[in-house]
């Protein structure tokens, strides 16, 4: 009788097993990540501008393109500004006379290191021919082009494309138009340092809370009649 009641367990216990070798499992389905399929990299590459000076004058749109230029070579920039001249162009004299006029926009914009001048072979033909600056600085970019399908969204010959993922041109557009804003690039690495603390403003603060008044600032607002603005 003492055999019975263990027969009875076992096969209760193959009974079981057999229940939950025959169950469904399901998976989750894997997230593509388009952060890891367009990642932002920093390079270092070159920061190009063509202007279009007239002859030895220097009119304000070339010369505030320059010094914007110029203040993006001081922020960012390494080694020089190269400026290359056209060579056989019709308007090559001109663009020459041009070059004091260039490198003192230059130097309103902070670059005033050393510049390397040097020329290009340019299109003889009867075509304005720029003046060509150049700096290398970092750069954030996806490292290749968007717009691209490897892989058809869905095949109809196979079952290749059928899977329940992002296709592979998802999220490159955005990643790229998040690099070319960047600034700065090294702000992807490591937040900037912060400031000093202004001293004096913190002064005038806790002496207002000291004196039981209110620490934060007032904002006067002056309304002004829109039909006597410029009388």
């Amino acid at each position: 009788m003492g055999g019975l009641p263990l027969l009875l367990a076992s096969f209760a216990a193959l009974s079981l097993g057999a229940c939950s070798a025959d169950r469904a499992v399901t998976g989750t389905i894997p997230q593509a990540d388009y952060s890891k399929t367009h990642p932002i990299e920093i390079t270092e590459a070159p920061t190009t501008l063509d202007v279009y000076p007239a002859a030895h004058r220097m009119d304000r749109e070339t010369h505030m393109r320059l010094k914007e230029f110029a203040e993006g070579f001081r922020a960012n920039g390494a080694g020089q500004i190269e400026i290359l001249l056209p060579q056989g162009a019709p308007g090559e004299a001109a663009q020459r006379a041009a070059l004091p006029a260039i490198r003192n926009s230059l130097a309103a914009g902070g670059a005033t290191g050393f510049v390397s001048v040097g020329s290009y072979p340019a299109n003889p033909a009867e075509i304005a021919s720029p003046v060509r600056l150049a700096y290398r600085s970092l750069r954030a970019r996806v490292p290749h082009r968007c717009g691209e399908w490897p892989t058809d969204i869905a095949s109809g010959s196979s079952i290749a494309g059928w899977q329940n993922r992002p296709y592979w041109n998802f999220g490159c557009a955005s990643q790229n138009a998040m690099a070319m804003q960047i600034a700065d690039p090294r702000d992807l690495v490591a937040p900037r340092a912060e400031s000093p603390a202004d001293i004096e403003m913190r002064r005038l603060r806790i002496e207002k809370v000291r004196a039981g008044n209110d620490p934060g600032a007032t904002w006067k607002t002056v309304n002004s009649n829109i039909g006597g603005v410029g009388n």
